[in-house]
């Protein structure tokens, strides 16, 4: 009778350590979750930043073109016709 009630405390030990481990790793996974979540935020942030640099940089691309860099001007005549082709597309809808 001793060695079993030795296994059924020795049962309820480990089921308590265990309990306690569970709920520890559960919180430490939560913590990691709201670092994940912090995470991603974090980079779309940065993405956006990533993005709207790269407009401002072909901005002042275009315009370092257009004061007469040479290294530039093709691409700023290919955007100018564009341009002008948009232009023109929305004359000729206007004058449908």
């Amino acid at each position: 009778m001793s060695n079993l009630s030795e296994t059924v405390d020795s049962l309820e030990n480990r089921i308590s350590k265990l309990l306690h481990r569970y709920e520890k790793l559960k919180h430490v996974n939560a913590n990691l979750e709201e670092e994940l979540n912090n995470l991603r935020s974090q980079k779309e942030e940065s993405d956006n930043e990533v993005e709207m640099l790269k407009e401002k940089c072909n901005s002042l691309k275009m315009a370092n073109s257009m004061l007469g860099s040479d290294q530039h001007k093709r691409d700023t005549k290919l955007k100018i016709n564009a341009l002008v082709r948009e232009i023109d597309q929305c004359i000729s809808q206007l004058s449908e």
